[in-house]
């Protein structure tokens, strides 16, 4: 019932689109039509589909995210008239050292997006980010190294950064990379999870709080995390790591001038961030469950999860994680800034609810 793709691929629509486009809007919709579960049920396979495969993807977007017919997505990463002067201190909402952390979602312009790749794209969009990631390595700011699973880089070349399947499971177990997408039947069914794990990897800065995931749903998946009480030190960091990235020739991160930075979901467009902090709520779920918990949260524009992320348990102490659920017709301040207000808000009710 929730199926997006269900509600607004009609056969006039896919009709009206040519063989070509046809073809194309048959591989961005499998996975809505092979998993009627699906809450949205399509992924972009290039960045141009959000422009070529309009008449379909628009509906779809603006009906996901409560947009305006007419609204257009702003860029904006200028923090400095947020919170005091740009500072965001959780300090002074009474709170000690969170888990702060903040991601975005980015694509290239000069790759299909990761449902369209075959293997040989895989490593070659693996080897263009090689040269941010040395870039990264060289800046004593970041440092680190890369972990790659690609088993080798084809006609015979060895692959620098390999590490064994033991490695990668410390790194998972860690929290520091991502599980193996190929178990993931969404993703397998919009060709997201083919060619596992060539072209999959991460780069992990000598802190490990500046994290690139590559070959994910999304080419790449850049995060910074820390311990501590400055909201906004996460946010900053994220975007000096990010011009860093894009500074190096060849790579362009993929936009429209519609909907921001384009993501392989339609769900992620516009900012593609995600921005979130883990805090104790021990009386709002104190029935072991984050039911209250959401239902105070919801109207604030935020979504409650485990943890460990979506569909996982809240910690035994009352922790959970808290971010806004906007990602659209929102601009990058302001999504740290609704992060800042929803907590204080949560916390009143917490309260209350002793």
């Amino acid at each position: 019932p929730g199926n997006l793709c269900a509600k607004y691929l009609t056969r006039d629509l896919f009709n009206s689109f040519g063989e070509k486009e046809k073809a194309i809007l048959e591989k961005c919709a499998r996975t809505g039509v092979e998993n009627p579960d699906s809450g949205l049920g399509c992924y972009a396979m290039t960045p141009d589909d959000y422009t070529t495969l309009n008449a379909f993807f628009d509906p779809v977007i603006r009906d996901y995210h409560g947009a305006d017919p007419k609204a257009v997505h702003v860029t904006d990463w200028d923090a400095s008239d947020v919170g005091e002067n740009g500072i965001l201190d959780m300090s002074k909402l009474g709170l000690d050292e969170l888990s702060m952390r903040v991601r975005v979602g980015r694509n290239l312009t000069s790759f299909n997006l990761p449902g369209a790749m075959d293997q040989a794209e895989r490593i070659a969009f693996e080897k263009t980010m090689l040269k941010a990631f040395e870039k990264l390595i060289s800046l004593p700011d970041y440092g680190g190294q890369v972990y790659s699973l690609t088993p080798d880089f084809g006609n015979g070349e060895k692959n620098p950064n390999l590490i064994t399947m033991e490695e990668y499971q410390e790194l998972v177990d860690a929290h520091i990379m991502f599980k193996n997408m190929d178990a993931d039947p969404y993703l397998k069914s919009a060709g997201i999870a083919s060619d596992w794990p060539y072209g999959r990897g991460c780069y992990v800065s000598a802190d490990k709080q500046f994290i690139i995931w590559f070959g994910e749903e999304d080419q790449l998946r850049i995060m910074c995390m820390k311990k501590g009480t400055m909201l906004n030190e996460v946010f900053d960091r994220l975007n000096a790591g990010l011009q860093v990235v894009e500074s190096i020739d060849g790579i362009d991160f993929a936009t429209s001038s519609q909907y921001g930075y384009v993501t392989s979901c339609p769900s992620n467009l516009g900012t593609g961030m995600r921005a979130s902090v883990h805090i104790k709520l021990p009386n709002l779920t104190k029935d072991g469950t984050d039911k209250k918990a959401k239902k105070v949260a919801s109207p604030l524009g935020l979504s409650v999860r485990g943890t460990g992320g979506e569909h996982t348990p809240i910690g035994a102490d009352g922790t959970v994680d808290i971010s806004p659920r906007a990602r659209l017709f929102i601009k990058e301040k302001e999504i740290i800034q609704k992060l800042y207000d929803g907590i204080a808000l949560l916390l009143k009710e917490e309260k209350k609810a002793a």
